[in-house]
């Protein structure tokens, strides 16, 4: 159907457009003698549809709809840090992955003072 067939084809330009080099990895951003460049990760989906007919004997006549529609996200990933020391890649965390990296490293500390604490009372009495 040529109508679908032209709704894809607009609607993939238009993601075309948008989706470069550029997008997901961002312009450098400078700042003394510091230079950040953010990688980002991006999707998107679409759909498309149509439909073509002829009315019955009562209802004479040609027709022809159709459609499309799509979403997109973007995410922060990472950020390029360029100094004095050199290249690093750094990830930008979630909320969630945020948190969970800090109760990794709170964990270990609470169970040694937990630890320590139950030794002490042993020691006491």
């Amino acid at each position: 159907m040529e109508i679908v067939e032209n709704l894809v084809k607009t609607t993939l330009s238009e993601i075309e457009k948008v989706i470069n080099t550029k997008t997901v990895v961002g312009e450098p951003i400078k700042v003394e003698d510091l230079t950040i460049i953010p990688l980002i990760s991006i999707g998107f989906g679409f759909g498309a549809g149509g439909v073509q007919g002829k009315g019955e004997a009562k209802q004479k006549g040609e027709g022809a709809g159709g459609g499309s529609g799509g979403g997109a996200w973007v995410r922060p990933r990472a950020v390029i840090i360029i100094d004095k020391q050199g290249v690093r890649v750094e990830p930008v965390m979630s909320g969630t992955t945020y948190a969970m990296e800090k109760l990794g490293e709170l964990i270990p500390n609470m169970v040694e003072r937990f630890i320590e604490r139950r030794e002490e009372r042993k020691k006491e009495g």
